[in-house]
């Protein structure tokens, strides 16, 4: 087995063995995700993209690679860092190993690496930039240039779809805005026998309109929302012409367009055990989380968003609600790939929102906010 190092900004080093893919563009933030389970989900999630992800469970690859649990078609991680891979996984599923998958996406991988001594360091001092090395010959000049790398601002862009496309269906015509889309949510619409129309994170909100949406859905993505300003001005336009429901990256948009603010989390929420509670039913959801932002809670209050769901472990804002137009959205992963179910009735909301404006004949959402101020 050949040595593999995890080289950290601030001079930690971590020794491991390669497996996985060659060390082609071996920088990335280092982040750590909980699950047990779902790590294919988690390597092909769009949101990872430019991050090298710590497993933080001991054993992964134990049930293989199977062709129907990816979230999209290329993985966008930077890097895998286990404890221990398994080498012959054992699942009537599994149509190949953890390691033919990373060579044949060409993203490295080292293991044998103690990531509980890795995940509590980036507990402490918070997720910090990273690079995986096969020698630590050079070792200080590394560790500059490491330190001097400005990390991706354009992730959205890297992930989106360049060109719109349709998942026919009979049902409400959606349009997906793609800032990183995990096909997950494209399922759950597909199995509502919805008509979904796939659009770039940069499609206007005019270019939008034309498609005649009953509701538009803002997807999850990677990054700062704040980098996405193009889509922080489609869902200021959008606002009050369509239901829309937001997750993740879209759950933040929705909050930087109505002046709401947001901030960097110190190591984020990542993984599939993240308990939310929801301040209407005091339902408590467990939920598949995975951002590195989230919505600063007292910016809401000069806001016409209302929050209606909080995470236990830190209180951070979970979900939000306008109070005037027809708009929601939650922080987590509804569509649950990976993780719980619990909270997948959210697409049924969405759909019942739709009806209803239907219901009413046209009424608008902009006709109801006027009615409601006079």
């Amino acid at each position: 087995m050949c040595k593999r190092y995890l080289l950290l900004e601030d001079g930690s080093v971590f020794e491991g063995y390669a497996f996985g893919g060659e060390l082609n563009n071996p920088d990335g933030e280092v982040v750590f995700n909980t699950g047990m389970t779902g790590y294919q989900e988690t390597i092909s999630d769009p949101s990872y993209h430019g991050q090298i992800v710590t497993m933080t469970y001991p054993l992964i690859g134990n049930y293989g690679i199977n062709r129907d649990d990816f979230e999209s078609i290329q993985p966008a991680i930077q890097g895998l860092v286990v404890k221990e891979w398994a080498e012959y996984p054992s699942n009537f599923r599994n149509e190949m190993t953890l390691d033919e998958l990373l060579k044949l996406k060409g993203i490295p991988g080292i293991h044998g690496v103690d990531t509980r001594q890795l995940t509590r360091l980036i507990r402490q001092f918070g997720t910090m930039k990273g690079r995986l090395l096969d020698s630590l010959d050079q070792k200080e000049d590394e560790l500059n240039s490491l330190r001097d790398i400005q990390l991706p601002t354009d992730q959205v862009k890297k992930v989106s779809t360049s060109k719109p496309y349709v998942a026919p269906g009979r049902g409400h015509r959606i349009v997906l805005i793609d800032y990183g889309m995990k096909h997950g949510i494209l399922r759950e619409f597909t199995r509502r026998n919805c008509h979904v129309t796939v659009v770039p994170h940069d499609m206007s909100a005019e270019e939008i309109m034309q498609l005649q949406p009953d509701g538009v859905m803002l997807s999850n993505g990677p990054g700062d929302p704040k980098n996405v300003s193009e889509g922080i001005e489609v869902v200021r336009e959008l606002l009050g012409k369509t239901p829309i429901f937001g997750i993740c990256l879209g759950h933040q948009l929705i909050a930087l367009a109505c002046h709401a603010d947001t901030v960097k989390m110190k190591f984020g929420h990542r993984g599939v055990n993240h308990p939310v509670k929801d301040l209407r039913t005091n339902e408590v959801w467990m939920t598949s989380q995975n951002h590195g932002y989230a919505v600063e809670r007292s910016s809401l209050e000069n806001t016409d968003l209302i929050m209606t769901q909080y995470a236990i472990n830190d209180d951070t804002v979970e979900g939000l609600e306008h109070e005037l137009y027809n708009a929601f959205s939650v922080q987590y992963h509804p569509e649950s790939s990976p993780g719980p179910q619990d909270s997948n009735s959210l697409f049924d909301q969405f759909i019942s929102r739709i009806q209803s404006e239907k219901d009413k004949g046209g009424f608008s959402c902009q006709s109801e906010k006027t009615l409601i101020k006079s």
